[in-house]
C-alpha cells in the first residue's frame, strides 16, 4: 500500500472539503497516512462558457485521470454528478460515501412564483434552465458558473434576480442557512446529486480494498441507476434531464424526467426493480423516448 496514500482532486472550496471527508473516513476505517493533492482541471480554468461548448463533463476529469493514470495520485475524489457517464476502463469507480441532500435550493426568492416577472435565473444547467422555465415560462437565463462563492457574489452584484445551487454543496461549506429548499415534485435534481464519487486504477488491489470499507452501498446502488439510466438515455450536457433513485429496502425506485430546453415539454416515469434487473434504467429510458415528441427526443439522439 502506497504511503502516504495521495488523494486527487480539484482546488474549489468545496472538492477540498469532499477531499478531506474522504481522508476522514480512511483514516477513520483504516489510520493510515495520507495526501491531498490538488489539481487544476480545465472546468476551472474556463468559467465564462457553458461546459456543453468546450467539452462537457470531462473537463472535471481528464486531468484528474491523467494523473491517475500516470501514477501521480492514487485514487480521485469527485462530485459524481459531475463524472461522465463512460469512464476509461483502466478506472473504476470504487466507493461512494453516504449521499448528502439531493435537493437543488433557490436563492434570491421565496419561491419561483414569488420572482418578479420576466425573472434572470442565474444558472450553467440546462435541467435547472428548462425546470424553471416550465414553472416561469417568462424567465430567462443568465450564464452562471465558478464556485458557490463565485455564484452567490455575481447574484449580489446584481447579474441575475435568483440563482439555484446544490443543497449538498451549500451544506459541505457551512452556508445551510442560504436559498431555499426546492420540492423535489417540482425539481427533480440531476442524476447523481449530493453523491460524492472515489475513483482508482481497476487494477489497483490494494486501493479497492480500502475504498471499499467506506463505500455505502445504498448510495452506491442508487448512483449507478441514475448513471445507468442517463446512459441509456446517450445524454450529454445539452440535454434537460433530471433522475433521482431511493432504496427501499432490497428494492429501488428510479423516478427520472426529460425536458425540452425551454420547459414546454417533459416526459416523467418510474421505475421499481430488484438489484439484479440490471436493464431496468434502460426501460424507464426507452418507455420516456417513446412517450416523447420528436422534439424532445432529438435532444437525446433518439
Amino acid at each position: 500500500m502506497p504511503s502516504p496514500l495521495r488523494i486527487g482532486t480539484r482546488g474549489s472550496p468545496l472538492a477540498l472539503w469532499q477531499a478531506h471527508h474522504v481522508a476522514d473516513l480512511l483514516r477513520a476505517a483504516h489510520g493510515i497516512d495520507i495526501a491531498i493533492v490538488p489539481i487544476r482541471t480545465s472546468g476551472d480554468r474556463v468559467q465564462d462558457r457553458a461546459l456543453a461548448e468546450i467539452g462537457g463533463k470531462a473537463l472535471w476529469t481528464k486531468e484528474l485521470d491523467r494523473a491517475l493514470l500516470g501514477g501521480d495520485i492514487d485514487l480521485a475524489v469527485h462530485s459524481m454528478k459531475d463524472v461522465e457517464t463512460i469512464r476509461p476502463a483502466e478506472i473504476v469507480i470504487a466507493a461512494m460515501p453516504p449521499r448528502a441532500d439531493v435537493r437543488d435550493k433557490l436563492v434570491g426568492a421565496e419561491s419561483l412564483a414569488a420572482l418578479p416577472p420576466n425573472p434572470r435565473i442565474g444558472t450553467a444547467s440546462p435541467r435547472r434552465a428548462a425546470q424553471v422555465r416550465r414553472a416561469r415560462p417568462d424567465a430567462t437565463t443568465v450564464l452562471f458558473r465558478g464556485n458557490v462563492d463565485t455564484r452567490l457574489r455575481k447574484l449580489a452584484d446584481g447579474e441575475a434576480d435568483a440563482t439555484l445551487l446544490a443543497a449538498a454543496g451549500l451544506d459541505r461549506l457551512g452556508r445551510s442557512d442560504v436559498g431555499v429548499a426546492m420540492p423535489i415534485e417540482q425539481m427533480l435534481p440531476a442524476p447523481a446529486q449530493g453523491a460524492i464519487g472515489i475513483e482508482t486504477l481497476a487494477a489497483n488491489a490494494s486501493v479497492r480494498g480500502l475504498l471499499a470499507a467506506i463505500d455505502h452501498p445504498p448510495t452506491s446502488g442508487c448512483v449507478r441507476a441514475e448513471r445507468a439510466f442517463l446512459e441509456a438515455l446517450a445524454a450529454d450536457c445539452h440535454s434537460p434531464v433530471a433522475a433521482l433513485a431511493l432504496a427501499e429496502g432490497d428494492m429501488i425506485l428510479l423516478r427520472a424526467e426529460i425536458l425540452t430546453e425551454d420547459g414546454s415539454e417533459h416526459e416523467v416515469g418510474e421505475v421499481h426493480f430488484g438489484p439484479a434487473d440490471a436493464d431496468a434504467p434502460g426501460r424507464l429510458a426507452d418507455s420516456l423516448l417513446a412517450r416523447a415528441s420528436p422534439a424532445l427526443r432529438r435532444l437525446f439522439d433518439a
